[in-house]
């Protein structure tokens, strides 16, 4: 799973990604400071199965705190994009290029409209937020119908010619783009598009076509950075009403940043994505830090329940992508041969069943299937049975 984080330049984004990771990101106000893409590890977070278990597990990846497990998913922080950036504009051939293996997207906005087209700053409230929600989509869209277009009428000749399945080739076109066979077939029905006149197929059916692959490859959560500014809150609350199809968390990227350092550096008790933080060594802190601390749980976690960075992942991998989080375990023994309990969890694609688990776990495990159980009931689950968030299976296999 990857995670791709896009935005226009100077809204936050590195300040986004960092405090998601604590990835040693190039932080600066000013347009392009991410000239090559930020690759780190983020974390997705759930309730610990080890409390059902009355238990402290000690994961071999990620980390458990007060009973949340935050499992890690691969992010990516790209270039900063720029209206015209499938035309080459700004770092745009590059941003689009980085995006391809993204499974989700996270736009990261300036919502109190503090930065302009281009990222330049700018009084806040005179940029209206709004466009650049607007211009993501068609820079993303237009990216979508250029790949398809690409040696088109070529493309259609050879297909006619060797009388090949229409939604094939498109989906062989688009492979690099994550696009499968059932996604045409799907768009190609909704459109009333006939395969056998693929020659007569207009330009705006083809960008039609863009635009639903795009949504269903490319699924996006925007991410309303720099809600406690003047104007964050009214455009965030405007921008839900233009868009109600998309998911929009109210965020303070550098709210979370200096929690999750000082947490690091146990300054405070910080759990990330929760409403609230403890000062545990108050000497270290100076007045103005002291103030800043005030004004973070004042004016952002009472206010909106969290700085959002957290709550914004959560949501691109559950929610979006629609992933269950599955622990290895055993009925009689929950621990490895290191004495780890739970030390893996895995997160697991929707629909998934228990011989897909098994073959996550180990190839030999999937080929040798013989059942599945339960840990929490202790009951035995078919190799049909569809895994459900938290669950815990083991797997029984032959040799």
């Amino acid at each position: 799973m990857l995670i791709g984080v896009v935005g226009k330049p100077s809204v936050g984004k590195s300040t986004f990604f960092k405090a998601a990771t604590l990835a040693e990101a190039e932080i600066a106000p000013y347009p392009f400071t991410t000239i090559k893409p930020n690759s780190g590890v983020g974390y997705a977070k759930i309730d610990c199965v080890d409390a059902f278990f009355n238990k402290q597990c000690n994961p071999r990846d990620g980390y458990c705190l007060h009973h949340k497990r935050f499992v890690p998913v691969q992010m990516l922080d790209v270039a900063g994009l720029v209206p015209g950036a499938h035309e080459g504009k700004g770092m745009g051939n590059q941003f689009l290029d980085d995006l391809r293996q993204a499974d989700v997207l996270i736009h990261v906005i300036d919502v109190a409209g503090s930065t302009n087209e281009k990222g330049e700053n700018v009084e806040p409230g005179s940029y209206d937020p709004a466009e650049d929600i607007k211009f993501l989509e068609v820079e993303l869209d237009m990216w979508y119908l250029g790949i398809i277009k690409k040696g088109w009428e070529k493309f259609v000749r050879t297909v006619m010619q060797e009388k090949g399945k229409v939604a094939f080739a498109i989906t062989k076109q688009l492979s690099g783009l994550k696009v499968r066979q059932e996604m045409v077939e799907e768009v190609i029905e909704k459109l009333d598009l006939v395969p056998e006149h693929l020659s007569s197929w207009s330009e705006d059916q083809l960008k039609q076509m863009a635009v639903h692959l795009r949504k269903k490859t490319k699924p996006m959560v925007i991410a309303c950075n720099k809600i406690d500014m003047v104007s964050g809150e009214s455009n965030f609350q405007r921008l839900k009403k233009m868009f109600p199809d998309y998911l929009m968390i109210p965020c303070s990227s550098e709210s979370e940043l200096a929690l999750r350092e000082a947490a690091r550096k146990e300054i405070i008790d910080y759990v990330a994505g929760q409403k609230t933080f403890t000062i545990k060594k108050e000497e270290m802190l100076n007045d103005a830090q002291k103030k800043a601390l005030q004004f973070i749980q004042g004016k952002i976690l009472d206010k909106y329940g969290s700085t959002g960075v957290q709550d914004t992942l959560d949501i691109a991998v559950f929610k979006l992508l629609h992933c269950v989080a599955v622990f290895p375990g055993g009925v009689n023994n929950l621990v490895d041969q290191h004495g780890n309990c739970l030390p893996d969890c895995f997160l697991m694609p929707s629909q998934s069943t228990a011989l897909d688990f098994a073959f996550r776990l180990h190839t030999d495990f999937g080929k040798n299937f013989i059942r599945a159980l339960n840990v929490k009931t202790k009951k035995p689950i078919g190799k049909d049975y569809v895994l459900q968030q938290g669950d815990v299976v083991e797997i029984v296999s032959g040799k």
